[in-house]
């Protein structure tokens, strides 16, 4: 049984809005569930940002079935500076009443389909004009359209130039959406 297989309706599949830059949609035949699978899937070199940025999306949406799993992943993608306690008490307080809001990045899912993507799962990520602005330094911020709100929220990922690799730094998606039709006694 899959993460999303307990929740009604899926959706059409519809593309991203926005000015973009680079995009590129990340497909997922099955969302990983555990750390291992996460491993087993290609973008997890981590040397395409945007594919990481993808993964992180992939990594929250564990977090209501399994919240330690989706912990590991995440640790995974910050690579060698994890979750602080204050990150772990942060998404322990977003998913208390909101574990839809990780869904709404994937392509498809909308406040009328209780936030439920269409198979196979995928995730349009896409940079602006302005996500190389810290490159310099390191730092790239990438973006998602959420189905729920009303402009792209954002990831920023840091660069380690020993291994080419990119890592999570900080992740601005759990901020509140629209909630699910099923949920809003005025839809």
């Amino acid at each position: 049984m899959g993460i999303f297989d307990s929740i009604p309706n899926p959706a059409p599949v519809q593309p991203a809005g926005g000015t973009q830059q680079t995009s590129k949609t990340v497909v997922f035949d099955e969302m990983p569930e555990t750390l291992e699978q996460m491993q087993a899937l290609p973008g997890a070199s981590l040397t395409d940002p945007l594919e990481v940025a993808a993964l992180t999306v992939a990594a929250l949406c564990v977090y209501p079935s399994n919240k330690d799993e989706s912990i590991r992943m995440l640790n995974f993608l910050k690579g060698p500076q994890p979750l602080s306690n204050y990150d772990i008490q942060f998404l322990r307080d977003r998913f208390m009443d909101a574990d839809y809001v990780p869904r709404s990045y994937m392509n498809g899912a909308t406040p009328q389909n209780n936030y439920m993507p269409q198979r196979p799962f995928s995730v349009t990520v896409f940079e602006t004009p302005h996500s190389r602005d810290n490159i310099n330094e390191g730092y790239l911020t990438i973006y998602i359209t959420s189905g729920g709100a009303d402009s792209p929220r954002y990831v920023r990922l840091r660069t380690k130039p020993s291994t080419g690799q990119w890592f999570l730094w900080e992740q601005f998606l759990l901020s509140g959406i629209r909630i699910p039709d099923a949920a809003n006694p005025w839809a």
